[in-house]
Formats: structure tokens, C-alpha cells, sequence
């Protein structure tokens, strides 16, 4: 049965002229133009039986001229006034009343377009509710994503599809105090509850981690602080340390090289070949059958950074027998001791204790694999049953901070690309932040550019492996644009930057780019969302989440008025020395 029943005396006006997607509609009533309004839909009539082809109204014009282009001829003196009413319209699908085994099937494709004189009809009161019910992939899963109400009716649920969503990747932008953390903690409280989800979020300031963000499904990690340091059991504590080793050979160059020091290429060589012999010492010292004959430098095996230092100083004193009784200077005496301080001081820094001041928790062959259960299982088979992992990066410093999430993210798509086909689970990164750690500009910082490549290789590649990305910004303009074109998801709130909203202009379709002229006058936690997941482009009013982030914005004015507001200083600066807020 048709959902849409319009009565011909409803209808608006008639198709004046076609383009390719947009058409112009002249409506014959004042009263009629006067209840339209920009972005809402209508239906015209198609060429074809039982369809209906759906658009937004884009612009709404009343036109006035007279025949003799002279107003004071309408004054009496023989002219008079014409006025022109139009909408025009954007096509954005089809309604089709039954299509194969299905009635009321909403495509995102135009089989026809509109014949001239076609009428047009608004989609209002009954209508929108039920086609906002249609369209809704509510039916498509035995538990739906629901995202809030439709701002056109806000009787009718806004359902997205969750395949699609992650599938495609997603992006999440809005400007400061716009209601995206909100958004962001109505997506996870949803996943949360999944049987087998599966996520991980990068909380980069801490928002995500705070008492109130805290539900059955979620598991709440932080990198380890120096307070950590030289503990056993930190992964069973929550406290995550990402050993030295598990960086690759060119992400150790990217922290340790001077590239412009002359001795640079020696300096690269010699780390190469004696990390790779330590990695060989360590297998054998636990007597390794299985890896030592494929292993390569980039290969996460555990090896003592102490015997690679003491190794580099013998190499930097080395004398060799010569023709005089103290012999010669060896091929790299005197070429290694910048890399060696630089070495030794990122290893006593206790700011990159959690790479490099390791236990021997984290130097047992069989770490990683508990790393990557406790990061990568699902809700069912973790053994917390915690299938969203957040992981509070806000101790970190920010000049790693880049390479460091990298790391992670690159540690998930391997093991993700290493899985066998019918054991490969799904995962979902959430980037909070991202401008930060995948940036538009990396201004040729190696360690960034390493983990920028990371990101990249995960929105090119990642669908094939089940991995998605959820990119998550208040300056898209500062993002990436690699990462963001492989993106076919926009949840869009309130964006008041000229550069961010051309940002995202840029990445919709031509005849939907008009929609973004909406982005500055969005409500806080009014979204305008776009994409595969959802087969309207619509405005939406995001729920209410029952987990809060800890990102409600300061009321300053208030504060400032409040004789009996508290400060704690004297903390502050403890914690600023000590390096941890614990």
C-alpha cells in the first residue's frame, strides 16, 4: 500500500524546467509559497507508474517585473506588474510503491526525471511521518541505531544503518560547545551494548574518561604514568605500556635520528643490524623454534634496549688492531655518541616511561598477544565484556602523541590483516581529535608523517579487513584531506568556520553541497547528517546520552560570580611534577 496519498488540490505547483538533478517548480498560489520553506521535501510526480521521485527545496524566489521594464507605467500609464513564484529543488531519490517483493522502497538513485508540468507536492503532516518511518533502517537489525529525532518531525526516530556507518567510515565534526562529544556518547552507549562490539576510543583530553562515562560494555584504559613505572600486572590495572619494540625501525629512526648529522647513515646501519641481532639473542635465550629464521627488523620481538646501548658504546670506543701498539680507530669510533645520548635520554625520560622503562611484564614473548586481546577482543570473549575500549592518551606528550596513537591504530589493522578471513572481527577506531594526530600538515615531522601514513593506509585499505575509521574533529579544515575522502559518512554539527564548512562542501555532491549553508545555524546537538548510512540527507536532533563526557563547557560568567568556588592549585602542581593526575 502507498504510503503517499496526495490530493491533487494539495499539490503546490508544476515542474517549469529539468536539469540533470534539479528542477525548478512554479507554484501558482501565494499562500501556497508562503508555507514553504528551505530544506524541507516535497514529491513530484514521475514519469513512471507508482513513483514518486523526492527532493529538498534548495531556494524559494518571488519574482516581480512588468512588461515594459518601467514601474511607473503600472502607475496608471499602461504597464503592469508581473510576479513569478519558484521553488527550486534538489532530487535526492525515489519513492517507489513496490519494488520486487517490497512495497514503499526509497532508492538513492534517479531512474527518471520529471515530466514539464509534472505537480509537486510537500511532504508534510502524516506523509513525512510515515516516509520518515520508511526510510529508517530500524526493520534491517534485530537491534537498531537509533540517532534522535528529525528536525522536519520530531515524532518520527532517525535510525541510521550501522553497516553502512562503519563500513564507509564516518566523520563527526562540529565547532566548540556544538553537542559533538554528546553525539560521540549517544554512538558509544549504543555499541556498548552489542553483544559482541567492538571499538576502541582515542579520548585525547580525558573527556570519555571521567565517573560518568561509565557503562556495562565499556573498559576505560590509560597510558601508564611514571607512577607505573616498574610495576608488574599494569595491563591487568588498566594501565597500558607500549614497549620500545613494538615500533617499527623507521618509527625508532623517526624519535632517535638527527637526519642532518653527517654520521646519520652510519648511525641508521649500525642501530638496524644490532636491534636485529638482539632481537635473534632474545629468541634464543628462550630457546625460539618457530621465529628466528623469518623474523625482520620491523618484526614485534622483545629485545633489551640496555645491550643495544652497550653495544653502540663499544662500537663508538672500538680500537682495532693497527700498526702502532694502541692500533686504529675502529670504523664508527667517535660517529655514534650523538644517536647514543640521544638514545639514552628518551630512555630516561620518564615522560616515555611507557616505552621505554618497561618491566619484564613486557618483555615476555607472549605480551603483545595480551595487549591485542585486551584491545581487540569483543564484549562476549573479553574478559572484562567490554567491547568499547577508551584509552585516555591526555598524559601524553603531545610532541609523540602523533606516533604513539599511530602505533596503536597500525597494531590493530596488522593483527586485523594477519587474521584469517572467516576469524576476522570487525573493530572500529574512534578518533577523537583527530586534527591532532592526522593532520592536513604534518610540517615534516618525521615520527607525525609515520603515524599520519598509518591512518591513511587504514581509510584506503581498512574496509577489506574490517577495520573502520570514525574521524572525529572541531577543525576538519586541519584534518586530513586523504583520510576524509575516504569518508562516505557526515555527522555535522554546528561548524561556525568558513574553512570547515568548505571543507565539507567540498567532499558532498554537487546537489547536496547547498545543504551546508545550514551548518552555522545549527542547534546545539542538531545534526545535519549525510551518506550511505543514511538514505536521507536530513537535519537531525541528536538524543539525550545516558553516559556524560566531561566536556560541558565552563560557565565562566557563573563562576566568576560564585564567592564560594573552589581552586586547588597546590594539586595542580604536584600532579604537573609527578606527571600523573593520580
Amino acid at each position: 500500500m502507498a504510503i503517499f496519498k496526495f490530493e491533487e488540490t494539495a499539490s503546490i505547483g508544476t515542474v517549469f524546467s529539468v536539469d540533470t538533478s534539479t528542477i525548478i517548480v512554479k507554484v501558482e498560489e501565494l499562500e501556497k509559497l508562503r508555507k514553504l520553506q528551505v530544506n524541507h521535501l516535497v514529491a513530484v510526480k514521475s514519469s513512471k507508474a507508482g513513483q514518486h521521485l523526492i527532493g529538498i527545496i534548495n531556494r524559494i524566489t518571488r519574482k516581480v517585473s512588468d512588461d515594459n521594464n518601467s514601474v511607473s507605467e503600472d502607475l496608471g500609464l499602461g504597464g503592469f506588474l508581473l510576479t513569478e513564484n519558484i521553488i527550486r529543488v534538489n532530487l535526492i531519490g525515489t519513492m517507489i510503491d513496490k519494488h520486487g517483493e517490497f512495497e514503499n522502497v526509497f532508492k538513492r538513485t534517479l531512474d527518471t526525471v520529471p515530466e514539464i508540468e509534472a505537480p509537486c507536492f510537500p511532504i508534510d503532516g502524516e506523509n513525512i511521518t510515515k516516509f520518515m518511518q520508511t526510510i529508517s533502517t530500524q526493520s534491517n537489525y534485530e537491534i537498531p541505531l537509533s540517532i534522535g529525532k528529525y528536525s522536519i518531525d520530531e515524532n518520527a526516530e532517525a535510525f541510521l544503518d550501522g553497516d553502512k556507518l562503519f563500513q564507509r567510515h564516518a566523520v563527526i565534526v562540529g565547532s566548540t560547545g556544538s553537542g559533538k562529544s554528546w553525539c560521540v556518547a549517544k554512538l558509544v552507549e549504543q555499541i556498548a551494548k552489542l553483544p559482541m562490539a567492538n571499538c576502541i576510543l582515542f579520548d585525547i583530553h580525558g573527556e570519555y574518561s571521567g565517573t560518568d562515562f561509565k557503562a556495562d560494555g565499556i573498559q576505560h584504559f590509560r597510558i601508564a604514568n611514571p607512577s607505573d613505572l616498574g610495576k608488574t600486572g599494569n595491563l591487568e590495572n588498566n594501565a597500558l605500556m607500549l614497549p620500545y619494540w613494538l615500533l617499527t625501525y623507521e618509527e625508532m629512526l623517526a624519535m632517535l635520528l638527527d637526519r642532518s648529522d653527517s654520521n646519520a647513515p652510519n648511525q641508521a646501519m649500525v642501530f638496524s643490524r644490532t636491534v636485529f641481532n638482539e632481537k635473534i639473542t632474545f629468541l634464543n635465550s628462550i630457546g625460539d623454534t618457530t621465529f628466528k629464521d623469518s623474523i625482520t627488523i620491523d618484526s614485534p620481538i622483545p629485545y633489551s634496549l640496555d645491550a643495544v646501548i652497550a653495544e653502540l658504546k663499544r662500537l663508538d670506543n672500538e680500537q682495532v688492531a693497527g700498526s702502532t701498539a694502541a692500533g686504529k680507530a675502529g670504523d664508527f669510533k667517535g660517529k655514534l655518541s650523538r644517536f647514543i645520548q640521544r638514545l639514552e635520554a628518551k630512555s630516561q625520560d620518564k615522560r616515555l616511561g611507557f616505552m621505554f622503562q618497561i618491566s619484564e611484564d613486557e618483555l615476555h614473548i607472549d605480551w603483545m598477544n595480551k595487549l591485542c586481546n585486551a584491545l581487540m577482543q569483543g564484549s562476549t570473549i573479553n574478559s572484562k565484556k567490554a567491547g568499547v575500549k577508551v584509552i585516555d592518551f591526555s598524559e601524553v606528550p603531545s610532541d609523540v602523541l602523533p606516533l604513539v596513537i599511530g602505533l596503536v591504530a597500525r597494531i590493530v589493522f596488522t593483527v586485523q590483516q594477519w587474521t584469517a578471513t572467516d576469524k576476522r572481527h570487525p573493530i572500529c577506531l574512534l578518533c577523537d581529535e583527530a586534527h591532532l594526530y592526522i593532520p592536513e600538515r604534518t610540517n615534516q615531522d618525521a615520527a607525525a608523517e609515520l603515524g599520519l601514513k598509518n591512518f591513511e593506509r587504514i581509510a584506503k585499505e581498512g574496509r577489506k579487513y574490517g577495520v573502520s575509521l570514525t574521524v572525529i574533529s572541531q577543525r576538519p579544515a586541519e584534518v586530513n584531506r586523504t583520510v576524509l575522502s575516504q569518508c562516505n559518512n557526515f555527522i555535522s554539527l554546528r561548524l561556525s568556520n568558513a574553512e570547515d564548512q568548505a571543507v565539507i562542501k567540498k567532499l558532498l555532491p554537487d546537489n547536496l553541497a547547498g545543504l551546508t549553508d545550514v551548518l552555522p545555524i545549527l542547534d546545539i546537538g542538531e545534526a545535519l547528517i549525510v551518506g550511505d548510512a543514511s538514505l536521507l540527507p536530513t537535519r537531525v536532533i541528536i538524543d539525550k546520552p545516558t553516559i556524560k563526557p566531561q566536556s560541558a563547557t565552563v560557565q565562566f560568567w557563573k563562576e566568576w560570580s560564585n564567592k564560594d568556588a573552589l581552586q586547588d592549585i597546590p594539586t595542580a602542581v604536584v600532579g604537573l611534577r609527578k606527571q600523573s593526575k593520580s
